[in-house]
């Protein structure tokens, strides 16, 4: 099956730039793959912000809040502090390890431990992509910035480093889940950061936008066309695995928790494969 992700028609002559193809039988295998399930853990449509279910209250107070201070100077003063923090070493499945404390507050479709989000994404993808093992292991890591909640690294609160991600210093897309929330954000009301390109330019490229304070990567900003004006053709060729990334982050979440024991060997050798047994973690002091 071949996706085509259509972008809207920015301006004439850059339409083809937008649309990536996808072939996905170039990599996927036919038996046994992963399959999307049509409700969520809780009997809803995945990513639905304003059902009422037992989670939405705490769902939209984080976005609430997060909303109202993801702003461009708290983005760079994170990054100032981050960079003047203490390191430590630690490996990879110990940070994994330390996600077992944390459920996240902004997802409306799970509320289990980090540790089972991780390996309920790589095991997916897996099933359909089982000769790719730098997928699965990026499936392994992709949340774990989220170590940012523990104390041994500086305990920041769930609203500055949790929710999808969103670039700060220009305009707030109304794609952003719960945008009214950005009403009173201070950078809302600023002529220099509430327009289109805010401090940007066109085709400036991904790398050079600052993104809201947190752990996640920018998929998000694609499922409605949002921020093409920005992105350049580095970020147009990494579409493609982000796109097929993505169906398995956010849909194969699940109650039913994966045997931590049983995989745990297979993404031990994945991690001895690509990293170093410890890296230098920065961390709050």
């Amino acid at each position: 099956m071949t996706i085509l992700i259509d972008q809207p028609d920015f301006e004439a002559g850059i339409e083809e730039r937008h649309k990536v193809a996808i072939d996905e039988n170039e990599l996927k295998t036919s038996d046994g793959g992963f399959v999307v399930p049509h409700i969520n853990s809780f009997g809803h449509n995945f990513r639905d912000y304003h059902v009422q279910s037992e989670r939405q209250k705490g769902v939209e107070e984080f976005y609430r809040t997060n909303h109202i201070n993801q702003t461009l100077r708290q983005v760079r003063r994170m990054r100032q502090e981050c960079g003047k923090m203490e390191r430590v070493e630690m490996s990879i499945w110990e940070c994994c390890e330390l996600l077992n404390e944390y459920v996240d507050e902004s997802d409306p479709d799970l509320d289990e431990p980090q540790i089972q989000h991780l390996l309920q994404t790589a095991e997916a993808i897996r099933k359909d992509y089982p000769d790719e093992d730098w997928l699965h292991l990026t499936a392994l890591i992709h949340d774990l910035g989220k170590v940012l909640l523990h104390p041994a690294f500086g305990e920041l609160p769930q609203w500055a480093m949790g929710g999808d991600t969103f670039p700060v210093g220009c305009a707030f897309d109304e794609s952003i889940v719960d945008h009214k929330y950005f009403q009173e954000n201070p950078d809302n009301k600023n002529p220099a950061y509430n327009t289109k390109y805010g401090i940007y330019s066109e085709g400036c490229g991904l790398h050079n936008v600052l993104m809201s304070w947190g752990h996640d990567d920018y998929m998000y900003l694609f499922r409605c066309g949002a921020y093409m004006h920005l992105i350049n053709e580095e970020d147009i060729e990494n579409l493609k695995w982000l796109k097929i990334f993505n169906k398995f982050d956010l849909y194969s979440k699940s109650k039913v928790h994966i045997r931590v024991e049983k995989v745990k060997p297979y993404y031990l050798y994945l991690i001895n494969k690509y990293f170093p047994a410890k890296l230098k973690w920065q961390c709050g002091s």
